[in-house]
């Protein structure tokens, strides 16, 4: 049996203003955006190329302090790549960063270690990882 990991709530005090970055700024798809009341509202969005989506929300999500979610991690073939189409987008994001060493050569010197950093408007933070076996 396949267990497949296919929503991450992420925590945010703005649902628009969420939506804005993650469509526009990341690329991400919409996938719905369905309000369910003047107070109820949920938004799924989905990186593109993965099979996990995030869902932003007010109202039927669980209530987490917005910012409060640390660690996502997207995975890219080429992070030199996603860091410029990430700086064309307006998006603050580190530098590329090299965390760790490979325990054995790779044809690509950043795969594996090859990292940039980055957070939503409400601090939740990203970082993407170069691993082009994958692409």
């Amino acid at each position: 049996m396949n267990w497949t990991l296919e929503v991450v709530i992420v925590p945010v005090s703005d649902v628009d203003r969420a939506k804005t970055f993650y469509a526009d700024q990341l690329g991400f798809t919409v996938d719905h955006d369905t309000v369910i009341s003047d107070e109820a509202r949920i938004v799924q969005l989905t990186p593109p190329g993965s099979g996990c989506s995030i869902v932003i929300g007010e109202g039927v999500v669980p209530e987490m302090p917005p910012g409060s979610l640390k660690g996502l991690q997207l995975v890219v073939p080429d992070i030199e790549r996603a860091h410029a189409e990430l700086v064309d987008r307006g998006v603050q994001v580190s530098d590329v960063q090299v965390v760790g060493r490979n325990p054995r050569p790779v044809p690509e010197p950043l795969d594996n270690v090859g990292f940039v950093f980055f957070s939503d408007p409400d601090g939740n933070s990203w970082a993407v990882q170069q691993i082009s076996s994958r692409a």
